[in-house]
């Protein structure tokens, strides 16, 4: 372990150095690497579908849709506005500095560490990458290693694509991840768990290290009773979809659980059960478009959330299992016990609690009494309700009648807020995130204020006010004050 930690730190030095050279503030530079991200995605898309399956039984569709091509959607991105983003932006300035002009310079952080997560093991190792490059910075990849096809993939084909001495990839497990975040870096990125988060932000307080933490949490989704049985078929096509149909629920901005009026939950079951039918069959194990579980681990911790004897009578849809293929049916349960795990911790599975409400309104009480959601959802045509839910709720992102489409989004940002994390990032917001946006103020030598020197008088006190306030009455002693200093000058 010495020697790779010796090794790790020159590779980190190295890289540090390569910064220093100025070569990835180059847009030429940044333009190049985005296309070879662009270019291996092209041309190991079968290696990519190939690495999905083997780690999560991902199809091929899956993959393309969740991964790759919101990958190649949103490097194009970049690559259409990265100029403008490079670009200083004028800023406006007090009337106090007079013949001053100021703007704001983006500039690179410098070596970024960016840590991905296991369950879209490609996507998020790459989304973040896409702004690190954007905005100049030199980087270190570690891929999870519990997706260790996608792992070795990244480590062994993309360096072929990139430029080695400003972006390296290294594989490991917890001990590599540990050394890592005892190097000094400029910026960290972290995708995963709350509790592998707080790790990752007490080791970056020790050199005060700025870190964006990409979390998770219980997503809520409201569901209205609809009047139409349109809507109310939509609304199940698209929970089934969002909750089942991507990555089998092991996303952090999956449906965690359903709130829904007593009255209507009858119909919602019902509904649901015909949705899951139409996706994955009378036997969702033998369909191959549903994902695994990624390991006997998280295999066994989803067992014990449905073997609590106090959920098992909740169970009303599924519930079957086989561990040797890591597969876990598609489940609904309905009013599991509020105190009981499948309703305390994040669920990151197919399983799927409902809760009901006397009135749907109470929602936003139960909602806002828990920690704050990466996403909440909402089902309703009521624009009352969404008003409200707009107004009373907070969340990282509020989607109504649909779920996961924010994250395709390049003109949204895509973070947390409290317990489900800090920061953003997709689009410009990549950009922004891995930049320093300078202050960059040029005065002219032509005047100054007299008033704004000491020795100090009430005059001047009465001057200061006046101009600060932008009040029309400051302008005419501006001027006096100018026309004051000018006179002096031309004495002296």
């Amino acid at each position: 372990m010495m020697v790779f930690i010796e090794e790790l730190e020159r590779d980190v030095e190295g890289i540090r150095e390569y910064y220093r050279s100025g070569k990835t503030k180059e847009a030429s530079w940044r333009i190049l690497q985005l296309k070879g991200l662009l270019l291996f995605l092209k041309e190991k898309e079968e290696d990519i579908f190939k690495a999905l399956k083997q780690d999560l039984g991902k199809h091929h569709c899956e993959a393309y849709r969740d991964e790759a091509g919101t990958l190649i959607k949103s490097i194009n991105y970049a690559l259409s506005n990265m100029k403008q983003w490079m670009s200083s932006k004028k800023a406006k300035l007090p009337a106090v500095a007079l013949l001053s002009s100021a703007e704001l310079v983006p500039e690179p952080l410098g070596l970024v560490l960016i840590f991905s997560s296991w369950n879209f093991p490609i996507g998020l190792s790459l989304e973040p990458l896409i702004g690190a490059i954007a905005s100049g910075n030199t980087m270190v990849l570690k891929p999870s290693e519990l997706a260790p096809a996608s792992s070795s993939l990244l480590a062994n084909a993309l360096p072929l694509y990139l430029d080695n001495k400003a972006i390296r990839i290294i594989e490991g497990g917890q001990e590599v991840g540990q050394q890592l975040l005892q190097q000094k870096w400029d910026k960290i990125f972290f995708t995963g768990s709350a509790r592998v988060g707080q790790m990752v932000m007490t080791a970056a307080a020790k050199h005060l290290t700025p870190v964006t933490l990409e979390l998770g949490g219980k997503c809520p989704a409201i569901i209205d009773s609809f009047s139409w049985s349109w809507d109310k078929e939509v609304a199940a096509n698209r929970i089934i979809g969002a909750k089942y149909g991507s990555c089998a629920g092991q996303a952090c901005i999956a449906i965690d659980y359903l709130l829904v009026e007593k009255k209507f939950s009858p119909t919602l079951v019902d509904l649901l059960k015909v949705r899951i039918e139409n996706m994955f069959g009378e036997n969702p194990k033998a369909s191959n478009s549903m994902a695994r579980i990624i390991n006997k681990q998280h295999f066994f911790r989803l067992k014990n959330l449905l073997n609590d004897p106090a959920v098992k009578d909740s169970i009303v849809y599924g519930g079957s299992m086989d561990e040797e293929n890591l597969f876990i049916e598609p489940t609904i349960l309905l009013d599991p016990p509020l105190e009981a795990g499948i309703m305390r911790d994040e669920i990151f599975g197919p399983l799927l609690p409902i809760i009901t409400l006397n009135k749907i309104e109470d929602g936003i009480n139960f909602i806002n009494s828990r920690p704050k959601a990466l996403t909440i959802y909402a089902f309703t045509n009521n624009e009352t309700l969404r008003r409200r839910m707009v107004s009373e709720t907070s969340s990282g992102s509020l989607v109504f009648n649909d779920a996961l489409i924010q994250y395709a989004a390049d003109s949204l940002p895509f973070g947390g807020i409290g317990e489900s994390g800090m920061g953003k990032y997709h689009g410009k917001f990549s950009f922004d995130v891995f930049s320093h946006h300078k202050a960059v103020v040029r005065r002219s030598f032509l005047t100054d204020f007299w008033f704004r020197f000491p020795p100090w008088n009430n005059q001047k006190l009465l001057l200061l006010e006046s101009t600060l306030s932008f009040r029309y009455l400051g302008i005419l002693l501006v001027l006096l004050g100018l026309k004051k200093t000018r006179n002096s000058t031309n004495r002296n």
